[in-house]
Protein backbone atom coordinates (compact mmCIF):
# COMPACT_ATOMS: atom_id res chain seq x y z
CA UNK A 1 0.00 0.00 0.00
CA UNK A 2 2.59 2.86 0.94
CA UNK A 3 4.99 4.09 -1.54
CA UNK A 4 8.38 3.71 0.13
CA UNK A 5 10.66 7.08 -1.40
CA UNK A 6 14.64 7.17 -0.34
CA UNK A 7 15.07 11.13 -0.62
CA UNK A 8 18.88 10.11 -0.87
CA UNK A 9 18.72 8.01 -4.16
CA UNK A 10 15.48 9.48 -5.57
CA UNK A 11 14.07 5.57 -5.69
CA UNK A 12 10.70 5.07 -5.12
CA UNK A 13 9.23 1.61 -4.62
CA UNK A 14 6.08 0.36 -3.48
CA UNK A 15 5.28 -2.24 -0.48
CA UNK A 16 2.40 -3.66 -0.34
CA UNK A 17 0.79 -4.62 2.82
CA UNK A 18 -3.02 -5.35 2.19
CA UNK A 19 -3.01 -8.96 3.54
CA UNK A 20 -2.16 -7.39 7.12
CA UNK A 21 -5.46 -6.75 8.96
CA UNK A 22 -6.76 -4.10 11.12
CA UNK A 23 -4.24 -0.79 10.46
CA UNK A 24 -6.24 0.78 7.92
CA UNK A 25 -2.89 2.13 6.05
CA UNK A 26 -2.88 4.96 8.86
CA UNK A 27 -1.01 5.77 11.67
CA UNK A 28 -0.67 2.29 12.64
CA UNK A 29 0.98 1.18 9.57
CA UNK A 30 3.20 3.91 10.18
CA UNK A 31 3.99 3.37 13.67
CA UNK A 32 4.75 -0.20 12.34
CA UNK A 33 7.22 1.25 9.43
CA UNK A 34 9.20 3.13 11.54
CA UNK A 35 9.48 0.09 14.19
CA UNK A 36 10.65 -1.88 11.52
CA UNK A 37 13.06 0.31 9.25
CA UNK A 38 14.59 2.56 11.51
CA UNK A 39 17.15 2.30 14.37
CA UNK A 40 16.20 2.81 18.52
CA UNK A 41 17.65 6.00 19.58
CA UNK A 42 17.56 7.80 15.89
CA UNK A 43 17.75 11.59 15.87
CA UNK A 44 14.65 12.83 14.55
CA UNK A 45 16.73 14.54 11.98
CA UNK A 46 18.97 11.89 10.93
CA UNK A 47 18.42 11.02 7.26
CA UNK A 48 17.79 7.69 7.79
CA UNK A 49 14.46 8.38 10.24
CA UNK A 50 11.22 7.78 8.67
CA UNK A 51 8.17 10.27 7.56
CA UNK A 52 4.82 9.02 6.83
CA UNK A 53 2.25 10.85 5.23
CA UNK A 54 -1.17 8.83 5.00
CA UNK A 55 -4.92 8.77 3.59
CA UNK A 56 -5.02 6.18 4.50
CA UNK A 57 -7.89 3.55 3.09
CA UNK A 58 -10.95 5.64 4.58
CA UNK A 59 -9.37 9.21 4.72
CA UNK A 60 -9.83 11.15 1.54
CA UNK A 61 -13.00 9.70 0.66
CA UNK A 62 -16.10 11.79 -0.51
CA UNK A 63 -18.07 11.69 2.76
CA UNK A 64 -18.99 13.11 6.24
CA UNK A 65 -15.97 13.13 8.77
CA UNK A 66 -13.53 11.49 5.95
CA UNK A 67 -11.00 14.49 5.08
CA UNK A 68 -8.63 13.94 7.58
CA UNK A 69 -4.99 13.02 6.96
CA UNK A 70 -2.08 11.85 9.01
CA UNK A 71 1.69 13.20 9.30
CA UNK A 72 4.00 10.78 11.65
CA UNK A 73 7.26 10.74 12.85
CA UNK A 74 9.73 10.46 15.77
CA UNK A 75 9.11 14.35 17.12
CA UNK A 76 12.42 16.16 17.25
CA UNK A 77 10.30 18.12 20.58
CA UNK A 78 9.30 15.16 22.26
CA UNK A 79 12.11 11.89 21.27
CA UNK A 80 8.99 9.90 20.99
CA UNK A 81 6.48 9.72 17.79
CA UNK A 82 4.95 12.72 16.71
CA UNK A 83 1.45 12.32 15.03
CA UNK A 84 -0.40 15.43 13.88
CA UNK A 85 -3.80 15.26 11.44
CA UNK A 86 -4.59 17.66 8.84
CA UNK A 87 -8.16 18.79 7.83
CA UNK A 88 -9.06 20.08 4.67
CA UNK A 89 -8.72 19.25 1.39
CA UNK A 90 -5.28 17.17 1.60
CA UNK A 91 -6.19 13.27 2.20
CA UNK A 92 -8.66 14.21 -1.22
CA UNK A 93 -5.78 15.14 -2.86
CA UNK A 94 -3.75 12.32 -1.87
CA UNK A 95 -6.28 9.80 -3.22
CA UNK A 96 -6.46 12.22 -6.15
CA UNK A 97 -2.96 11.59 -7.17
CA UNK A 98 -2.83 8.14 -6.62
CA UNK A 99 -1.84 7.58 -3.20
CA UNK A 100 -3.04 6.39 0.29
CA UNK A 101 0.50 6.83 1.94
CA UNK A 102 3.67 7.88 1.79
CA UNK A 103 6.89 6.37 3.91
CA UNK A 104 10.04 8.92 2.95
CA UNK A 105 13.30 8.14 4.57
CA UNK A 106 16.56 9.73 3.15
CA UNK A 107 17.50 13.31 2.77
CA UNK A 108 17.22 15.30 -0.53
CA UNK A 109 20.62 16.31 -1.68
CA UNK A 110 18.88 19.69 -2.63
CA UNK A 111 15.92 21.30 -1.54
CA UNK A 112 12.99 19.14 -3.23
CA UNK A 113 9.62 18.32 -3.17
CA UNK A 114 8.00 15.25 -4.22
CA UNK A 115 5.00 15.18 -6.89
CA UNK A 116 2.46 12.19 -6.27
CA UNK A 117 0.66 12.06 -9.91
CA UNK A 118 -1.41 9.37 -11.63
CA UNK A 119 -0.19 6.22 -9.31
CA UNK A 120 4.18 7.34 -9.57
CA UNK A 121 5.81 8.99 -6.74
CA UNK A 122 8.82 11.33 -8.29
CA UNK A 123 11.05 14.14 -6.52
CA UNK A 124 11.73 17.93 -8.07
CA UNK A 125 14.24 20.45 -7.55
CA UNK A 126 12.72 23.25 -4.69
CA UNK A 127 15.67 25.64 -4.80
CA UNK A 128 13.43 28.37 -6.25
CA UNK A 129 10.70 27.68 -3.20
CA UNK A 130 13.38 28.64 0.04
CA UNK A 131 12.49 31.56 2.12
CA UNK A 132 8.67 30.97 0.95
CA UNK A 133 6.33 30.99 3.34
CA UNK A 134 3.23 27.70 2.91
CA UNK A 135 0.80 29.78 1.18
CA UNK A 136 3.54 31.52 -1.82
CA UNK A 137 5.21 27.80 -2.14
CA UNK A 138 1.58 26.68 -2.28
CA UNK A 139 1.13 29.21 -5.08
CA UNK A 140 4.03 28.59 -6.79
CA UNK A 141 3.32 24.88 -7.12
CA UNK A 142 -0.02 25.03 -8.27
CA UNK A 143 1.25 26.80 -11.09
CA UNK A 144 3.57 23.86 -12.05
CA UNK A 145 1.30 21.30 -11.13
CA UNK A 146 -2.18 22.95 -11.93
CA UNK A 147 -4.62 25.22 -9.97
CA UNK A 148 -6.36 22.14 -8.17
CA UNK A 149 -3.27 20.49 -6.94
CA UNK A 150 -3.44 19.78 -3.14
CA UNK A 151 0.29 20.58 -1.73
CA UNK A 152 1.55 19.98 1.83
CA UNK A 153 4.17 22.54 2.56
CA UNK A 154 6.80 24.00 5.44
CA UNK A 155 7.56 27.92 5.76
CA UNK A 156 10.98 29.08 7.12
CA UNK A 157 9.84 27.23 10.90
CA UNK A 158 10.54 24.13 9.08
CA UNK A 159 13.86 24.90 6.76
CA UNK A 160 15.07 26.41 10.15
CA UNK A 161 14.59 23.16 12.27
CA UNK A 162 12.50 25.13 14.56
CA UNK A 163 11.19 21.92 17.12
CA UNK A 164 8.11 22.75 16.69
CA UNK A 165 7.51 23.73 13.09
CA UNK A 166 4.43 22.52 11.64
CA UNK A 167 2.93 21.19 7.89
CA UNK A 168 0.68 23.69 6.30
CA UNK A 169 -2.14 21.81 3.54
CA UNK A 170 -3.67 23.62 1.33
CA UNK A 171 -2.84 27.06 2.55
CA UNK A 172 -5.01 27.22 5.66
CA UNK A 173 -4.68 23.53 6.90
CA UNK A 174 -2.46 22.61 9.50
CA UNK A 175 -1.02 19.63 10.78
CA UNK A 176 0.71 21.54 13.72
CA UNK A 177 2.17 19.76 16.44
CA UNK A 178 5.28 18.10 17.44
CA UNK A 179 7.75 19.54 15.35
CA UNK A 180 6.53 17.27 11.68
CA UNK A 181 7.60 20.63 9.33
CA UNK A 182 11.02 20.18 11.00
CA UNK A 183 11.28 16.56 9.93
CA UNK A 184 10.34 17.78 6.72
CA UNK A 185 13.46 20.56 6.93
CA UNK A 186 15.79 18.05 8.06
CA UNK A 187 14.89 16.07 4.82
CA UNK A 188 15.25 18.78 2.37
CA UNK A 189 11.86 18.42 1.64
CA UNK A 190 9.69 21.34 1.11
CA UNK A 191 6.88 20.12 -0.02
CA UNK A 192 4.60 17.40 -0.92
CA UNK A 193 2.32 18.12 -3.83
CA UNK A 194 -0.74 15.51 -5.07
CA UNK A 195 -1.72 16.22 -8.86
CA UNK A 196 -5.05 14.32 -9.75
CA UNK A 197 -8.42 13.87 -9.15
CA UNK A 198 -9.51 9.95 -9.58
CA UNK A 199 -12.41 9.72 -6.71
CA UNK A 200 -11.44 7.36 -4.16
CA UNK A 201 -13.50 4.20 -4.13
CA UNK A 202 -16.19 3.16 -2.50
CA UNK A 203 -17.91 -0.15 -1.65
CA UNK A 204 -21.57 1.10 -1.19
CA UNK A 205 -22.14 4.43 -2.99
CA UNK A 206 -25.96 4.57 -1.81
CA UNK A 207 -25.11 4.34 1.86
CA UNK A 208 -22.49 7.17 1.83
CA UNK A 209 -24.89 9.78 0.60
CA UNK A 210 -27.54 8.18 2.73
CA UNK A 211 -24.95 8.83 5.83
CA UNK A 212 -24.50 11.99 3.85
CA UNK A 213 -27.82 13.16 3.82
CA UNK A 214 -28.46 12.31 8.06
CA UNK A 215 -25.16 14.64 8.41
CA UNK A 216 -26.96 17.68 6.79
CA UNK A 217 -30.10 17.23 8.66
CA UNK A 218 -28.31 17.24 11.79
CA UNK A 219 -26.56 20.62 11.68
CA UNK A 220 -30.19 21.67 12.70
CA UNK A 221 -30.18 19.49 15.91
CA UNK A 222 -26.78 18.79 17.17
CA UNK A 223 -25.41 21.92 19.20
CA UNK A 224 -21.99 21.29 18.42
CA UNK A 225 -22.42 20.63 15.12
CA UNK A 226 -24.42 23.87 14.42
CA UNK A 227 -21.85 25.89 16.25
CA UNK A 228 -18.91 24.20 13.93
CA UNK A 229 -21.31 24.84 10.92
CA UNK A 230 -22.26 29.16 12.18
CA UNK A 231 -20.47 31.70 12.30
CA UNK A 232 -17.65 32.64 13.44
CA UNK A 233 -17.61 29.36 13.83
CA UNK A 234 -16.46 26.85 16.45
CA UNK A 235 -12.52 28.55 16.88
CA UNK A 236 -14.34 31.37 16.86
CA UNK A 237 -14.56 32.25 20.52
CA UNK A 238 -17.30 34.81 21.19
CA UNK A 239 -19.91 36.46 23.29
CA UNK A 240 -20.15 33.86 26.19
CA UNK A 241 -17.92 34.45 29.15
CA UNK A 242 -15.15 32.04 30.01
CA UNK A 243 -15.20 30.69 33.44
CA UNK A 244 -11.84 30.76 35.42
CA UNK A 245 -9.68 27.92 35.06
CA UNK A 246 -11.39 26.70 31.56
CA UNK A 247 -8.85 28.10 30.07
CA UNK A 248 -5.13 28.70 30.28
CA UNK A 249 -4.27 32.63 31.70
CA UNK A 250 -0.90 33.84 31.58
CA UNK A 251 1.04 30.22 31.16
CA UNK A 252 -1.91 28.73 33.37
CA UNK A 253 -0.16 31.31 36.70
CA UNK A 254 -4.21 33.23 36.73
CA UNK A 255 -6.06 30.38 38.68
CA UNK A 256 -9.10 33.31 39.18
CA UNK A 257 -10.52 36.39 37.10
CA UNK A 258 -8.51 36.34 33.91
CA UNK A 259 -9.26 40.22 33.47
CA UNK A 260 -9.21 39.71 29.66
CA UNK A 261 -12.37 40.43 27.27
CA UNK A 262 -14.01 37.40 25.48
CA UNK A 263 -14.96 39.37 21.44
CA UNK A 264 -18.24 39.61 20.65
CA UNK A 265 -19.50 37.21 17.41
CA UNK A 266 -19.89 41.10 15.49
CA UNK A 267 -16.33 41.80 16.26
CA UNK A 268 -15.63 38.75 13.36
CA UNK A 269 -17.55 40.70 11.03
CA UNK A 270 -15.62 41.39 7.58
CA UNK A 271 -12.22 39.37 8.46
CA UNK A 272 -13.39 35.90 7.21
CA UNK A 273 -11.76 35.16 3.65
CA UNK A 274 -13.49 31.41 3.28
CA UNK A 275 -16.11 30.28 5.71
CA UNK A 276 -17.25 27.26 3.40
CA UNK A 277 -15.99 24.09 1.87
CA UNK A 278 -12.97 23.36 3.87
CA UNK A 279 -13.18 19.53 3.99
CA UNK A 280 -14.84 17.81 0.51
CA UNK A 281 -17.63 15.35 1.30
CA UNK A 282 -18.16 16.64 4.52
CA UNK A 283 -21.78 19.01 4.83
CA UNK A 284 -20.29 21.29 7.55
CA UNK A 285 -18.11 23.88 7.27
CA UNK A 286 -15.91 23.73 10.65
CA UNK A 287 -12.67 25.78 9.77
CA UNK A 288 -13.12 29.24 8.84
CA UNK A 289 -10.35 30.81 7.46
CA UNK A 290 -9.86 34.63 8.96
CA UNK A 291 -6.98 37.42 8.63
CA UNK A 292 -5.59 36.24 5.10
CA UNK A 293 -5.61 33.38 3.08
CA UNK A 294 -3.24 31.50 5.64
CA UNK A 295 -5.79 32.09 8.50
CA UNK A 296 -7.20 28.76 8.82
CA UNK A 297 -8.53 28.91 12.65
CA UNK A 298 -8.19 26.16 14.82
CA UNK A 299 -9.94 26.12 18.25
CA UNK A 300 -6.68 26.92 20.09
CA UNK A 301 -5.27 29.83 18.59
CA UNK A 302 -7.53 32.04 20.19
CA UNK A 303 -6.35 30.44 23.57
CA UNK A 304 -2.70 29.81 22.65
CA UNK A 305 -1.74 33.37 20.82
CA UNK A 306 -4.43 35.49 23.29
CA UNK A 307 -5.35 34.13 26.86
CA UNK A 308 -2.18 32.32 27.21
CA UNK A 309 -0.21 35.74 26.46
CA UNK A 310 -2.92 38.10 28.21
CA UNK A 311 -3.40 39.07 24.72
CA UNK A 312 -7.31 39.89 24.22
CA UNK A 313 -7.26 42.08 21.13
CA UNK A 314 -8.42 39.74 18.39
CA UNK A 315 -7.29 41.35 15.78
CA UNK A 316 -3.48 40.83 16.99
CA UNK A 317 -4.59 37.01 17.38
CA UNK A 318 -6.40 36.50 14.11
CA UNK A 319 -3.05 38.20 12.27
CA UNK A 320 -0.65 36.34 14.30
CA UNK A 321 -2.33 33.06 13.92
CA UNK A 322 -1.91 33.54 10.44
CA UNK A 323 1.11 34.16 10.22
CA UNK A 324 2.23 31.03 12.31
CA UNK A 325 0.28 29.31 9.34
CA UNK A 326 1.80 31.02 6.62
CA UNK A 327 6.00 30.50 8.35
CA UNK A 328 5.07 26.97 9.72
CA UNK A 329 4.93 27.04 13.62
CA UNK A 330 2.78 25.40 15.49
CA UNK A 331 -0.04 27.35 17.49
CA UNK A 332 0.34 25.61 20.71
CA UNK A 333 3.76 25.18 21.35
CA UNK A 334 4.38 28.78 20.12
CA UNK A 335 2.25 30.15 22.41
CA UNK A 336 2.74 27.71 25.16
CA UNK A 337 6.90 28.97 24.65
CA UNK A 338 6.48 32.23 24.66
CA UNK A 339 4.28 32.52 27.38
CA UNK A 340 7.05 30.43 29.02
CA UNK A 341 9.57 33.40 28.51
CA UNK A 342 7.44 36.04 29.29
CA UNK A 343 6.49 34.34 33.03
CA UNK A 344 10.82 33.75 33.15
CA UNK A 345 11.20 37.63 32.65
CA UNK A 346 8.70 37.92 35.09
CA UNK A 347 10.55 36.72 37.59
CA UNK A 348 14.23 38.25 36.41
CA UNK A 349 15.16 35.03 34.93
CA UNK A 350 15.16 36.09 31.25
CA UNK A 351 16.15 39.75 31.50
CA UNK A 352 15.19 41.80 28.47
CA UNK A 353 12.51 38.89 27.47
CA UNK A 354 9.03 39.62 26.29
CA UNK A 355 6.10 40.75 28.52
CA UNK A 356 2.53 39.37 29.45
CA UNK A 357 0.20 41.63 27.23
CA UNK A 358 2.56 43.18 25.14
CA UNK A 359 0.70 42.42 22.06
CA UNK A 360 2.55 45.20 19.99
CA UNK A 361 5.20 42.66 20.57
CA UNK A 362 3.85 39.72 19.05
CA UNK A 363 4.43 39.94 15.44
CA UNK A 364 8.19 40.54 16.00
CA UNK A 365 8.52 37.19 18.37
CA UNK A 366 6.96 35.15 15.99
CA UNK A 367 9.56 36.09 13.08
CA UNK A 368 12.64 35.76 14.86
CA UNK A 369 11.61 32.31 16.31
CA UNK A 370 10.67 30.89 12.72
CA UNK A 371 14.18 32.29 11.64
CA UNK A 372 15.64 31.78 14.52
CA UNK A 373 16.61 35.88 14.79
CA UNK A 374 18.79 36.74 17.50
CA UNK A 375 19.40 34.78 20.98
CA UNK A 376 16.10 34.90 22.41
CA UNK A 377 14.94 33.88 18.94
CA UNK A 378 16.85 30.78 18.50
CA UNK A 379 16.31 29.91 22.53
CA UNK A 380 12.40 30.24 21.55
CA UNK A 381 12.79 28.15 18.84
CA UNK A 382 13.88 24.83 20.34
CA UNK A 383 10.27 24.77 22.96
CA UNK A 384 10.17 25.81 26.46
CA UNK A 385 11.29 22.55 27.93
CA UNK A 386 14.64 22.78 26.20
CA UNK A 387 14.88 26.73 26.93
CA UNK A 388 14.54 25.93 30.86
CA UNK A 389 17.32 23.98 30.80
CA UNK A 390 19.44 26.64 28.73
CA UNK A 391 18.24 29.14 31.10
CA UNK A 392 18.86 27.04 34.58
CA UNK A 393 17.72 28.21 37.94
CA UNK A 394 13.82 28.26 38.81
CA UNK A 395 12.79 28.22 34.92
CA UNK A 396 11.77 24.92 34.68
CA UNK A 397 8.83 25.69 36.85
CA UNK A 398 7.59 27.91 34.14
CA UNK A 399 7.57 25.11 31.32
CA UNK A 400 3.74 23.73 31.31
CA UNK A 401 4.96 20.80 29.41
CA UNK A 402 5.03 16.71 28.99
CA UNK A 403 7.43 15.08 26.82
CA UNK A 404 9.02 18.13 26.09
CA UNK A 405 5.57 18.90 24.64
CA UNK A 406 4.01 21.89 25.27
CA UNK A 407 0.81 21.63 26.82
CA UNK A 408 -2.53 22.78 24.95
CA UNK A 409 -4.67 25.97 26.73
CA UNK A 410 -7.76 23.56 28.17
CA UNK A 411 -6.83 23.64 32.07
CA UNK A 412 -7.28 20.17 33.36
CA UNK A 413 -7.54 21.38 37.07
CA UNK A 414 -11.36 21.22 36.64
CA UNK A 415 -11.15 18.56 34.01
CA UNK A 416 -8.70 15.84 35.56
CA UNK A 417 -9.90 13.21 32.70
CA UNK A 418 -8.05 16.22 30.37
CA UNK A 419 -5.19 16.48 32.80
CA UNK A 420 -4.84 12.36 32.63
CA UNK A 421 -4.79 12.50 29.26
CA UNK A 422 -2.20 15.11 28.63
CA UNK A 423 -0.02 13.28 31.10
CA UNK A 424 -0.21 9.43 29.72
CA UNK A 425 -1.21 9.72 26.02
CA UNK A 426 2.57 8.31 24.96
CA UNK A 427 2.39 10.28 21.96
CA UNK A 428 2.24 13.76 24.15
CA UNK A 429 -0.42 16.22 24.83
CA UNK A 430 -3.12 16.71 22.62
CA UNK A 431 -6.57 18.82 23.63
CA UNK A 432 -8.46 16.46 21.18
CA UNK A 433 -7.28 13.05 22.17
CA UNK A 434 -10.51 12.69 24.17
CA UNK A 435 -13.85 14.39 24.83
CA UNK A 436 -13.39 16.62 27.85
CA UNK A 437 -14.90 15.98 31.04
CA UNK A 438 -17.68 18.76 31.34
CA UNK A 439 -19.36 17.22 28.62
CA UNK A 440 -20.67 14.59 30.44
CA UNK A 441 -21.21 16.04 33.55
CA UNK A 442 -24.46 15.15 35.01
CA UNK A 443 -25.56 19.19 35.58
CA UNK A 444 -23.49 21.01 33.09
CA UNK A 445 -23.10 18.28 30.51
CA UNK A 446 -24.64 17.30 27.02
CA UNK A 447 -27.30 14.96 28.12
CA UNK A 448 -27.77 13.70 24.62
CA UNK A 449 -24.73 12.34 24.12
CA UNK A 450 -24.70 10.33 27.29
CA UNK A 451 -26.01 7.10 25.54
CA UNK A 452 -23.35 6.94 23.02
CA UNK A 453 -20.66 7.95 25.46
CA UNK A 454 -22.13 4.57 27.87
CA UNK A 455 -21.23 2.59 24.89
CA UNK A 456 -17.94 3.17 24.98
CA UNK A 457 -18.06 2.52 28.89
CA UNK A 458 -18.25 6.08 29.90
CA UNK A 459 -20.83 7.21 32.42
CA UNK A 460 -21.90 10.76 33.32
CA UNK A 461 -20.18 12.14 36.52
CA UNK A 462 -19.20 15.30 38.07
CA UNK A 463 -16.58 17.08 36.47
CA UNK A 464 -14.35 17.80 39.07
CA UNK A 465 -14.74 14.66 40.63
CA UNK A 466 -11.08 12.43 40.66
CA UNK A 467 -10.80 9.11 41.46
CA UNK A 468 -10.17 5.76 39.99
CA UNK A 469 -13.42 5.81 38.01
CA UNK A 470 -12.24 8.64 36.61
CA UNK A 471 -9.08 7.12 35.54
CA UNK A 472 -11.00 4.25 34.12
CA UNK A 473 -13.32 6.47 32.01
CA UNK A 474 -10.50 8.46 30.55
CA UNK A 475 -8.78 5.43 28.91
CA UNK A 476 -11.78 4.30 27.60
CA UNK A 477 -12.69 7.62 26.39
CA UNK A 478 -8.75 7.74 25.00
CA UNK A 479 -8.97 4.46 23.46
CA UNK A 480 -12.31 5.52 21.55
CA UNK A 481 -11.02 8.82 20.11
CA UNK A 482 -7.74 6.66 19.68
CA UNK A 483 -9.70 4.23 17.18
CA UNK A 484 -10.55 7.68 14.77
CA UNK A 485 -6.98 8.42 14.77
CA UNK A 486 -6.05 4.94 13.40
CA UNK A 487 -8.57 5.18 10.67
CA UNK A 488 -8.16 9.04 10.04
CA UNK A 489 -11.85 9.51 11.27
CA UNK A 490 -12.96 13.29 12.37
CA UNK A 491 -13.48 13.71 16.11
CA UNK A 492 -14.76 16.87 15.18
CA UNK A 493 -17.58 14.60 13.13
CA UNK A 494 -18.01 11.61 15.86
CA UNK A 495 -19.35 9.90 18.88
CA UNK A 496 -19.99 10.50 21.59
CA UNK A 497 -21.11 14.31 20.79
CA UNK A 498 -21.00 14.85 17.10
CA UNK A 499 -23.24 13.89 14.80
CA UNK A 500 -21.62 10.71 13.46
CA UNK A 501 -22.94 7.54 16.55
CA UNK A 502 -21.15 4.45 16.90
CA UNK A 503 -23.78 3.19 14.24
CA UNK A 504 -23.12 6.03 11.55
CA UNK A 505 -19.19 5.49 12.43
CA UNK A 506 -19.77 1.46 11.99
CA UNK A 507 -21.85 1.93 9.28
CA UNK A 508 -19.39 4.70 7.35
CA UNK A 509 -16.54 2.75 6.95
CA UNK A 510 -18.28 -0.84 6.01
CA UNK A 511 -19.99 1.49 3.40
CA UNK A 512 -16.18 2.44 2.34
CA UNK A 513 -14.44 -0.65 2.15
CA UNK A 514 -16.84 -3.39 2.04
CA UNK A 515 -16.61 -5.18 4.74
CA UNK A 516 -18.44 -5.53 8.34
CA UNK A 517 -17.00 -3.16 10.68
CA UNK A 518 -17.81 -3.24 14.36
CA UNK A 519 -17.35 -1.01 17.77
CA UNK A 520 -15.10 -3.40 18.57
CA UNK A 521 -13.06 -3.32 15.58
CA UNK A 522 -13.01 0.58 15.88
CA UNK A 523 -11.95 0.11 19.96
CA UNK A 524 -9.20 -2.77 18.79
CA UNK A 525 -7.69 -0.36 16.51
CA UNK A 526 -7.87 2.12 19.18
CA UNK A 527 -6.02 -0.15 21.16
CA UNK A 528 -3.53 -0.98 19.14
CA UNK A 529 -3.00 2.34 18.15
CA UNK A 530 -1.65 3.59 21.82
CA UNK A 531 -0.14 0.20 22.30
CA UNK A 532 2.48 0.89 19.23
CA UNK A 533 2.69 4.57 20.52
CA UNK A 534 3.61 3.20 24.22
CA UNK A 535 5.85 0.61 22.69
CA UNK A 536 7.74 3.22 20.54
CA UNK A 537 8.24 5.60 23.45
CA UNK A 538 9.81 3.15 25.73
CA UNK A 539 11.95 1.72 22.94
CA UNK A 540 12.72 5.61 21.91
CA UNK A 541 13.60 6.89 25.76
CA UNK A 542 14.86 3.46 27.64
CA UNK A 543 13.71 4.20 30.51
CA UNK A 544 10.48 5.87 32.46
CA UNK A 545 8.48 7.52 30.31
CA UNK A 546 7.72 11.27 30.79
CA UNK A 547 3.86 11.36 32.59
CA UNK A 548 4.36 14.17 34.86
CA UNK A 549 2.08 17.28 34.63
CA UNK A 550 3.49 20.49 35.72
CA UNK A 551 3.48 21.00 39.47
CA UNK A 552 1.35 24.07 39.46
CA UNK A 553 -1.52 22.23 38.41
CA UNK A 554 -1.13 19.60 41.49
CA UNK A 555 -0.26 22.74 43.81
CA UNK A 556 -2.17 25.29 42.88
CA UNK A 557 -6.30 25.33 42.93
CA UNK A 558 -9.02 27.54 40.94
CA UNK A 559 -9.67 30.46 43.33
CA UNK A 560 -13.23 32.08 41.67
CA UNK A 561 -15.97 31.02 39.63
CA UNK A 562 -17.74 27.61 39.28
CA UNK A 563 -14.37 25.70 39.51
CA UNK A 564 -13.19 27.45 42.48
CA UNK A 565 -11.23 24.84 44.15
CA UNK A 566 -10.66 22.43 41.76
CA UNK A 567 -6.68 20.86 41.72
CA UNK A 568 -5.47 17.90 40.63
CA UNK A 569 -4.48 16.16 43.71
CA UNK A 570 -2.00 14.54 43.85
CA UNK A 571 -2.47 11.19 45.61
CA UNK A 572 -5.71 10.82 43.75
CA UNK A 573 -4.56 11.67 40.54
CA UNK A 574 -1.74 9.09 41.24
CA UNK A 575 -4.77 6.88 42.21
CA UNK A 576 -6.98 7.65 39.05
CA UNK A 577 -3.45 6.84 36.64
CA UNK A 578 -3.24 3.73 37.83
CA UNK A 579 -6.78 2.79 37.27
CA UNK A 580 -5.92 4.75 33.65
CA UNK A 581 -3.07 2.24 33.61
CA UNK A 582 -4.77 -0.61 34.41
CA UNK A 583 -7.86 -0.18 31.78
CA UNK A 584 -5.62 -0.22 28.56
CA UNK A 585 -3.29 -3.44 30.25
CA UNK A 586 -0.11 -1.00 30.87
CA UNK A 587 2.68 -1.46 33.74
CA UNK A 588 4.67 1.03 34.87
CA UNK A 589 8.02 1.50 32.24
CA UNK A 590 11.19 0.50 34.23
CA UNK A 591 14.20 0.68 32.96
CA UNK A 592 13.08 0.75 29.14
CA UNK A 593 11.39 -2.12 29.78
CA UNK A 594 7.44 -2.78 30.27
CA UNK A 595 7.36 -4.64 33.65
Amino acid sequence: MPFIVDLTSGNVEKEYRSSEKGHYGGSLLGLRLMRERTAAGLDPYDPAALLYVAAGMLGGTAAPGLAKAVFLAKSPLTGVAGEAHALGPFAAGMRGAGAKALAVLGRAPRLSYLLVEGGQVSLHDAGDLRGLGTAATTDALRARHGAAASVAAIGPAGENLVRYASVVTDRAFAAGRYGLGAVFGAKNLKAVVCAGDAPAEVADGEAIAALGAYYRESLATNPLAALQAGLPGFAGWADDPIAPGYASVRNFSVPGAPGLRVPSARDYDGRAVSVTGSCPGCPNDCLKVYGDRSGGLGQEAFLSLGWNLGIDDLGTILAANARCNDLGLDVVSLGGTIAFAMECAEHGLLPGGPAFGDAAALPGLIEDVATRSGALGDLLAEGSARAARRIGRDARAYAMTVKGAELPCFDPRPQPGVGLGYALAPGGPRYDALEHDLDFDPVAGLAYCFPEAARAGALPAPAHELDEERGRRSARLLRLWSGLDALNLCVFASTPTRPLTVDHLTALVTAVLGEPFTLDDLLAAGQARLDELRAYAVRETGGPLDEELPARLHDEPITEGPHRGAVLGRAAFGRARAAFYAELGWTPVKGGEIS
